[in-house]
């Protein structure tokens, strides 16, 4: 009989449900829904480096992927599904009561972003992210040296203390913070209450500074000293973690009607979309896997004898079996990629969507039609325009900060700068500087791997940019001077949530034979272009100064 798992990956605007042949490993179907309030812009505020999202946006959107799922599905398919597990954007924390309610689902705070999901780039916390650095420069022990030593904006400890200081409501209310991952997992299995969560490996081992050789999180007082908010947070949260390979419970009859499903299968411990989608890539070491979106998120894993004591410095966490059991997960990332490229594009559109908005010729529906054309065409124009342009040729150095920097040395407070503009430069030569620019910014977090004794001898790219560029993908290879292997399927993270889903379902014993069954093919090779190799050699440096010149450094 077939046998189905179930993928759910949960990104910045939508979630993908994919259902997966167990056995084969055919992606049967897939269905993607976006996040309704997200979509209108509702409860960020950019200008502030403030994004967050309601969990509603999470719930409904759920019931309506999984429902859409079979519409598409082979008949009967739903009642043959053996597990599901999920990945998501992280850090993404929210706030709960006592109960394990997330606050945004009680009346009284429906609508306060600071009772919602803060996004992972949410940047609101940079000055709380410094003061948890410093603490641990301090403290006996640094709490910080497997997390790269550098503590971000974006995660856990950051966000739960800068909403403690700025919002008197949600702090009375507030019991503790839950990453996104774990609470799809608990409200699944009806675990949400304190005294029944589990939390999973990847979130608690990268973002909330777990980690076994201190039993657990860092002591009390290290977060009272931060700042006495903290005080007894921290003895709150489940001191055992789990990897993504094992159950959290059975889906609960209530979840299992309004999806559709059979009551009692079961829901793995979930894990952020790179982790999973690293495992869909076949990860191993050796290998980075990049996961190219509206930010990176750069995965690799090491053998406990090649890693050994060694602590790897500015990157995002050492976790063991935070991607893979049995192995430590190392991750990097940079903060802005697809959204560089995005925020060009609404740059150069923002007079002709000014226009078109105050128009009355044109109903709401032929407005966002247009829209949607207009900002198609707007990157895949500057793409192929800038293409035609010899390595080199533009004159232009860019840094690709304009979110900050995650790694190498997370710094949330670095902004972007664009060097060598002249009357001359188009949109075009712009947008070039700007491909390089995130190009370059990759580079850095593979030489900073390799500096530090972890070998990067290729790298593998899932995520849509992979898919919608030549341009983007020959110039990262030409830059980073390696092969670069593209994955065949559209949905690598839901296909790795969906092999952790075989898992737990008992179709396999462990993930490694669920991968050699399950994760995707390669479908396209790029291989660097020698002379433009030499060029962005140059070109990098030009990089690095403008870098060091901007966070303080020369020219």
């Amino acid at each position: 009989m077939t046998s189905y798992a179930l993928g759910l990956d949960y990104g910045s605007d939508s979630v993908r449900a994919l259902l997966v042949d167990a056995h084969t490993g055919a992606e049967v179907a897939t269905q993607v829904v976006y996040y309704p309030r997200w979509k209108q812009g509702l409860y960020c505020v950019p200008a502030k480096d403030q994004f967050r999202q309601h969990p509603l946006d999470y719930l409904e959107s759920l019931e309506a992927a999984v429902r859409g799922l079979w519409t598409k599905a082979p008949a009967g398919a739903a009642r043959q599904v053996v597990g599901i597990s999920f990945d998501t954007t992280g850090s993404t924390p929210v706030a709960v009561d006592e109960a394990g309610v997330a606050l945004a689902l009680k009346p009284e705070f429906a609508d306060n972003p600071n009772a919602m999901f803060v996004l992972w780039k949410d940047h609101t916390a940079i000055k709380e992210a410094q003061e948890i650095t410093a603490a641990a420069s301090r403290a006996p022990v640094n709490y910080l040296k497997y997390e790269g030593g550098i503590y971000s904006s974006e995660w856990y400890w950051a966000k739960a203390l800068h909403v403690l200081r700025e919002d008197p409501a949600v702090r009375a209310n507030a019991y503790y913070w839950v990453e996104h991952c774990d609470w799809m997992s608990a409200v699944l299995t009806g675990t949400t209450h304190p005294s029944q969560l589990r939390m999973g490996r990847c979130a608690t081992g990268h973002k909330v500074m777990w980690h076994e050789s201190w039993g657990g999180y860092p002591p009390n007082d290290f977060f009272v000293s931060i700042d006495p908010l903290l005080d007894g947070l921290r003895d709150r949260l489940p001191k055992e973690t789990f990897t993504s390979d094992q159950a959290v419970g059975a889906l609960t009859d209530e979840w299992a009607d309004r999806l559709g499903l059979p009551a009692g299968i079961p829901v793995g411990f979930s894990a952020f979309d790179c982790h999973m989608g690293a495992v869909a890539a076949n990860v191993k070491p050796g290998v980075l896997t990049k996961i190219m979106g509206t930010s990176t998120c750069d995965i690799t894993v090491a053998r406990y004898e090649d890693i050994g004591e060694k602590c790897i410095r500015g990157i995002c966490g050492q976790v063991d079996g935070s991607v893979m059991p049995g192995m430590v997960g190392l991750e990097a990332g940079q903060s802005a990629f697809g959204d560089l490229y995005a925020w060009f594009r609404n740059v150069l559109m923002w007079p002709a969507l000014n226009v078109l908005q105050q128009s009355t010729a044109l109903d709401d529906a032929a407005k966002a039609a247009l829209i949607q054309e207009l900002e198609d065409n707007t990157l895949r124009q500057l793409g192929d325009a800038a293409s035609q342009i010899p390595a080199g040729e533009t004159g232009i150095t860019a840094l690709d900060w304009v979110n900050g920097r995650r790694t190498p040395d997370a710094d949330q407070t670095l902004t972007m700068a664009i060097a060598g503009l002249k009357m001359g430069s188009e949109a075009p030569h712009i947008f070039r500087a700007l491909v390089e620019a995130t190009a370059f910014g990759a580079r850095a977090i593979i030489e900073r791997f390799k500096a530090e004794g972890v070998a990067i001898d290729s790298v593998v790219v899932i995520g849509g940019i992979s898919k919608k560029s030549d341009f983007i993908m020959q110039v990262c290879a030409d830059v980073w001077n390696c092969p670069i292997d593209v994955l065949e399927s559209e949905q690598s993270c839901a296909l790795g949530a969906a092999i952790f889903a075989a898992t737990v379902g008992g179709v396999y014993p462990d993930v490694a034979s669920a991968q050699q069954a399950m994760a995707s093919p390669v479908c396209k090779t790029y291989l660097p272009d020698a002379t433009n190799a030499g060029i962005y050699e140059n070109l990098y440096r030009k990089y690095q100064q403008l870098g060091a010149f901007v966070s303080g450094g020369q020219l």
